[in-house]
């Protein structure tokens, strides 16, 4: 299995390659060179596997041996031992049609440590076996900081850093990642939005001399082993509910198109997934794009649902390289061109192709919070924002076939957001008790505006280590 750049400028790479390199050195996205197609009899082969060991299966498919499944289950096994639900990520049916694919039960309550344990086990054993170390930098819009810090803390051949924007992160998002002392843990409170963070991460990898130096590694999903590992959640929710013998259908809540990828990459697979809804808050740039080819920037608005206010979705370039026919150079044009100008010129056909598959759906604040309620109201079910939002969406758009399942990607537990619960129900949801003290651990954390050179600055000496 080899892997090649959507800018295709970059040398092509193995597995282990891209695990380490996050993003290719012409600013694109690693790629499989081909995509892994299973076959009915194989997929229904996965049916009653635990998580991990599903999970271990799917991935190899994507590793070319490296590592190969006898060596990944273990591993997956490893990452998956501390959630809070034996299932891993339980189906919970919320009426006839709509069911909650519970992703939130690993340590920070998040999505995000479906893929983020096991990323932190790659990364060690990798890096063991190489004899190297190396400096993850990495932005957050909420989640993926406190995930990335969980999985990285106090590792060895591990430095990290991770930039969020100040002030628009829910509190205990915030400290989940600032209450970490670990001594190869820094975190950056940067003055602006998470596109600005992302564009900073961006910009650290874009300089050669600095990535070089740095020995530079990412852990959000840029990286393509995040995004892997993200795909078997999707299947163990199709096989549940009769895939391969039964189409099934996700409405995912997304801001950086790296989830809801995930579901496309299963269904290029061969696993029949009959409709992707794309959930979004007032950010709602991607919901543009799907119901009339508008992709063009606007401000970032702080919302409810923080891991979603994002106007510049990376994986979307992804998608993009599929939808132009994985012709590199128009990818690489196109993605120029929405940079300078703010807007992305997609040929009709090619959005054409993208709204058989993908739908859109907006929610303000007001109608999550009317969400929230009803959900607890008519299904006895405590949502986050973000869930709510993705059962908002599977309720406006179903299936045109209403015996298709529609499942919804709960991406946070509900305590993470409890004013906004709170406000919704009348409940204050507690955090579980591994997190109980958390409002009363010290913090430790930096503010720096949103400049390359200070970041960069201050990256060289937290990673100080890698030069020594």
């Amino acid at each position: 299995m080899r892997y090649i750049s959507t800018r295709g400028e970059a040398s092509p790479r193995d597995f282990e390659g891209v695990l380490l390199a996050g993003l290719a050195e012409d600013g694109g996205l690693f790629v499989p060179e081909t995509w892994p197609v299973l076959t009915t009899a194989e997929w229904r082969a996965l049916r009653g596997l635990p998580y991990p060991a599903l999970a271990a299966r799917v991935l190899a498919l994507f590793t070319g041996g490296q590592p190969d499944e006898a060596a990944l289950k273990p591993l997956l096994e490893k990452a998956y031992a501390g959630f809070g639900h034996p299932a891993v990520c339980p189906l919970v049916q919320l009426d006839t049609r709509v069911f909650a694919l519970e992703l939130f039960h690993g340590p920070t309550l998040a999505f995000k440590d479906m893929a983020m344990q096991a990323l932190g086990l790659l990364f060690d054993t990798t890096l063991a076996r190489r004899g190297e170390r190396v400096t993850i930098v990495g932005a957050t819009s909420g989640d993926t900081g406190s995930a990335a810090i969980e999985a990285c803390r106090d590792r060895e051949a591990v430095d990290i850093v991770i930039l969020h924007p100040e002030g628009r992160t829910s509190a205990v998002q915030r400290r989940q990642m600032t209450t970490v002392l670990s001594p190869n843990v820094a975190n950056l409170a940067i003055s602006g939005s998470f596109d600005d963070c992302q564009d900073l991460v961006k910009a650290m990898f874009a300089d050669a001399p600095f990535r070089g130096e740095m020995k530079l590694a990412a852990v959000n999903s840029i990286n393509w082993a995040r995004v892997a590992l993200q795909i078997p959640y999707y299947v163990a929710s199709a096989l549940a509910l009769g895939a391969p013998d039964r189409e099934v259908a996700f409405s995912v809540p997304t801001g950086n198109f790296g989830n809801v990828l995930a579901a496309w990459a299963a269904r290029r697979m061969g696993l029949p997934i009959a409709q992707l809804i794309v959930g979004s808050n007032r950010n709602d740039i991607l919901t543009r794009f799907l119901a009339a080819n508008d992709m063009t920037v606007r401000s970032v608005e702080p919302s409810l649902s923080p891991s979603m206010d994002i106007q510049v979705s990376s994986n979307f370039e992804r998608l993009l390289f599929e939808l132009l026919h994985r012709d590199a150079g128009a990818t690489a044009e196109t993605m120029r061109r929405f940079r300078t100008e703010g807007r992305m010129p997609i040929p009709d056909t090619a959005w054409s192709e993208a709204t058989q598959i993908f739908r859109g759906f907006a929610l303000d604040d007001a109608g999550t919070l009317q969400e929230i309620g009803r959900l607890w109201r008519d299904c006895g079910y405590l949502a986050d924002p973000h869930t709510a939002v993705g059962t908002a969406a599977a309720l406006a758009v179903p299936p045109t076939d209403p015996a298709i399942p529609m499942v919804v990607a709960a991406t946070a537990h509900p305590a993470k957001f409890p004013d906004a619960v709170h406000k919704a129900t009348g409940i204050s949801p507690p955090l579980p008790s591994r997190l109980a003290d958390l409002y009363d651990r010290p913090e430790r954390f930096t503010r720096l505006p949103a400049e390359l050179d200070a970041i960069e600055g201050f990256v060289r000496a937290h990673a100080r280590r890698n030069t020594a």
